[in-house]
């Protein structure tokens, strides 16, 4: 049969029909609750640091968004999924090669030329659709890698967000170790000088002593934390400690009012993990269609198209072409084909149950950083007013000491529990400010 090899491509096409596999839609595979416990009247931010409305952390997160190692390396694992998806959808395309030959003898006769052209295409009619749903499957895959993308943006500003409130919360400790310090010595002269005047003991001086050199070590081990948390933000900013100036900021932002949480099912739309979850569950289904697909009869087609003539003035002048269909059914494999189908279901299952472990987790992580904010806001009003109550209780103690109706065990143990009182305060606060950052990372959709 002679054609040109345009018509043999349009001929290829053409025989080219073949089914699809629908990509499912897939129930939540557990009952969640319509409502959560708690929910605010705020709108709820995809940029949720915003709602400190703290500039420094702002521009900390906004560099790291843009240079976070981790972050980067989860655009890689994306560009390399998109890749699978390309490279799968090329099964759908035929692919065709060209072959130029060109030959000379030479003898005692005249000189024999030989020129030679040719194309070849080969194409498997997906009758089945196995190769469409692989490559959906990997559309799939790359739609997954999208959500990774997107969690690792959650987790990179949560964490970001976390360091820097501690951060500020040990500068805060500082700033008041310093003033206990102060406090602490100006009480050391106290004590010495009335040990001189026979109205101390010297166990009063050592005990106050002791309390001084306490406190110090208390200020010792801050300062190490402080450098420790901000070598910690220069590395979540993509950069070696040491090379990165941090701003100096040592005050808490006023706490954001309670977000909107919403509707629990609200969750499988918003959170990219658990769209993630569910794309994956998808792609599973596809490629267990694949793999029974893959169980059935293939049919290919060649196209193959060649010249060849003694000069190349007559090269193009005679073209031959000739199509050939193949069709292989399996007959004998082993059980191969049979156990991957039994995989697939297993893989497939696997990842519905992921997907259900995945939303009961999520409700959870929700949950529980309500409760942790309320039983915690509840705490940091509780610690001030103790907080409050100390410094007037130790106020009147020493002043009744200098006057010699009080023992020093009392105004040292006073002063020790009002110490203390403040820094646990001071920590409080910075756990308030954690917990409403795990609520904003439990219901936070990672889109900007």
């Amino acid at each position: 049969m002679k054609i040109t090899a345009k018509s043999a491509v349009v001929l290829l096409l053409l025989m080219a029909t073949a089914c699809s596999v629908p990509i499912k839609e897939i129930p939540a595979p557990v009952v969640l609750a319509d409502k959560f416990s708690v929910s605010g009247r705020a709108k709820l931010q995809n940029q949720w640091w915003l709602s400190f409305n703290d500039a420094d952390l702002n521009r900390l997160i906004e560099q790291a968004l843009n240079e976070n190692f981790t972050l980067l390396a989860a655009f890689n694992r994306l560009e390399q999924a998109q890749a699978l998806a390309k490279k799968s959808g090329a099964e759908l395309i035929p692919a065709i090669n060209n072959t130029v030959n060109a030959t000379q003898k030479s003898s005692d006769k005249p000189t024999l030329n030989n020129f030679a052209l040719g194309l070849a295409a080969s194409y498997e009619i997906d009758l089945w659709g196995r190769i469409r749903a692989n490559i959906q499957a990997a559309e799939l895959d790359t739609q997954a890698a999208e959500e990774d993308v997107a969690s690792a943006a959650i987790s990179v500003s949560a964490e970001i967000a976390s360091t820097w409130y501690k951060l500020i919360e040990q500068r805060q400790q500082l700033n008041l170790l310093n003033s206990q310090i102060t406090i602490n010595r100006d009480n050391v002269t106290m004590v010495t000088t009335r040990f001189r005047l026979g109205q101390a003991s010297a166990a009063d001086v050592f005990q106050q002593r002791q309390l001084l050199e306490f406190v110090i070590g208390n200020q010792l081990s801050v300062i190490a934390n402080i450098q420790i948390l901000e070598n910690q933000l220069a590395i979540l900013l993509g950069k070696a400690p040491g090379t990165v100036v941090i701003p100096a900021q040592d005050k808490f932002p006023a706490l954001p009012p309670i977000p909107e949480t919403g509707l629990s099912a609200d969750l499988m739309q918003r959170r990219p993990d658990l769209r993630k979850a569910y794309f994956r569950v998808q792609s599973a289904d596809q490629r267990v269609a694949a793999a029974i697909a893959d169980r059935f009869p293939k049919l290919s087609l060649a196209v193959g198209v060649d010249t060849n003539a003694p000069d190349l003035q007559s090269l193009f002048n005679n073209w031959m072409a000739t199509i050939a269909g193949n069709l292989v059914t399996p007959l004998l494999d082993g059980g191969r084909r049979v156990a991957e189908v039994e995989r697939s279901r297993a893989v497939s299952a696997e990842a519905l149950n992921n997907y259900g472990a995945a939303l009961i987790n999520a409700v959870k992580e929700v949950e529980n950083a309500l409760i942790q904010e309320h039983q915690q806001y509840q705490l940091v009003l509780n610690l001030d007013q103790q907080v409050q109550l100390s410094q007037q209780a130790s106020s009147q103690i020493r002043f009744r000491y200098i006057y010699g109706a009080m023992d020093f065990l009392r105004v040292l143990s006073a002063l020790l529990s009002q110490q203390n009182l403040e820094r646990n305060s001071l920590l409080a606060q910075q756990q308030l400010i954690d917990y409403r950052i795990s609520l904003y990372r439990a219901l936070a959709s990672g889109r900007n």
